[in-house]
């Protein structure tokens, strides 16, 4: 076994995690059995750049299932759950991760992933496949990729945008049946869970700030509505922004919202949503998280030029006193506030997730190689079978399309009669 985790010996905590997690992800053992049975990823290499979670774990174990060589590294510095990695090393996992990870430490696991000259990465996030088209590497050999988040995603389009991109990876973040589900329920859920369990601050009554109005902001402002907070939506896009008036949601400029916000959440993929200007209007108390992927979304650059003091205060929370006489809480060190400060999502969200990265994973093995490198959609057929499963496992029964009406959908002859 090869692996730098915190403890091996936390696997005793990792492996009841691991099942409970597997006992809740029914969609899994589906493609377990389907992979135990073909092994259609037999000798492949995988490198894996994931949060480092009971979720995960059970993904690893698919990918195993199906014949796979895997080595795992977190995709972000407080994101592993250290009795999980444990769990996975014990079990013959080549797993690097830890939690409060050092920007250094972070990119040595990283580059042990790499080490392994993977044929198929798994990121979350794009560190792995950016890292992988630096000089000191080569990409011979890589089939493709799959990435899991709409941050990854952007960075990987703008890759292929500017003719970098070396290799083809497929957006299992766009799956109906990732985005859907995983970005608007599970991470609605778990970030207010992480923000529970930072701060035990009731919501009801409070003024709840939603910085972005994508999937993700959807289901934080929906979750937090039904928290009984009232929601203020921010956003720089008219059509996002319509949509939020019309979800009833009240839609402010950021500068108006922080002048009476009692909690900020941010969960735009983009960098310096919340400033220094910002934050200097803040109420005296004002809580500031951040569910993006990458801690930039609120600039704490900006907030430190305006600090005169910070400790902590609570496990992830440190309080910062600002030169103007007011203080403003910050969790999780502005980084993942979900996975941060919680467990991140639902197992039941992440089971159709996983199922996206193990099935297109299946797909690079058999197509990889005819693929020009771009980003490319879940194939539809894979999004389908996930929610097909979903729904199986779920004992839920649906209506199939008669003859008559799938022939009268590929028609354009019969209109008004």
């Amino acid at each position: 076994m090869v692996y730098e985790v915190k403890d091996i010996e936390l696997s005793k905590r990792g492996r009841p995690l691991v099942k409970w997690a597997e006992d809740h992800m029914p969609v899994m053992l589906e493609v377990q059995k389907e992979f135990k049975k073909e092994e259609p990823l037999k000798g492949v290499q995988i490198g894996c750049c994931l949060h480092v979670t009971k979720e995960t774990a059970v993904l690893v174990k698919t990918l195993i299932c199906g014949g796979a060589k895997v080595a795992l590294c977190g995709s972000n510095p407080l994101s592993t759950q250290d009795p999980v990695a444990a769990a996975l090393a014990e079990e013959g996992v080549d797993v690097y991760a830890w939690r409060n990870q050092s920007t250094e430490e972070y990119y040595h696991c990283i580059e042990k992933v790499l080490s392994y000259k993977p044929a198929i990465t798994m990121d979350d996030g794009a560190d792995l496949v950016s890292t992988l088209h630096t000089e000191e590497y080569s990409v011979e050999g890589v089939l493709g990729g799959t990435e899991e988040t709409t941050t990854g995603v952007i960075r990987l389009r703008s890759m292929a945008d500017k003719g970098v991109l070396e290799y083809p990876v497929i957006a299992v973040n766009d799956a109906n049946t990732k985005h859907l589900f995983d970005n608007q329920y599970g991470t609605g859920q778990s970030t207010i869970d992480g923000i529970m369990r930072a701060t035990s601050l009731l919501l009801a009554g409070k003024d709840f700030v939603v910085v972005g109005y994508g999937w993700c902001g959807r289901g934080i402002a929906n979750r937090a509505r039904g928290m009984g907070a009232h929601v203020v939506v921010c956003e720089t896009d008219p059509v996002r922004a319509l949509e939020a008036t019309m979800d009833g949601f009240s839609v402010e400029p950021m500068i108006k919202a922080a002048q009476h916000g009692d909690f900020f959440v941010t969960a735009t993929g983009n960098t310096s949503v919340i400033r220094g200007e910002h934050i200097r209007e803040m109420r005296d108390g004002a809580i500031l998280a951040n569910s993006g992927h990458f801690n930039v979304e609120i600039s704490i650059d900006d907030l430190l030029s305006i600090t005169r003091s910070r400790k902590n205060v609570r496990p992830n929370v440190e309080k910062f006193e600002l030169k103007n006489g007011r203080s403003v809480y910050l969790i999780a060190e502005g980084r993942l506030v979900n996975l941060a400060s919680a467990e991140g999502h639902p197992p039941e969200v992440m089971m159709m997730s996983f199922a996206n990265q193990a099935l297109s994973a299946e797909y690079l093995v058999g197509f990889g190689r005819d693929l020009a490198p771009r980003v490319y959609e879940v194939p539809e057929h894979i999004d389908r079978k996930v929610a097909r499963t979903a729904l199986k496992v779920m004992g839920i029964e649906i209506d199939e399309l008669t003859e008559k009406q799938t022939e009268y959908l590929k028609s354009w002859e019969k209109g008004t009669t």
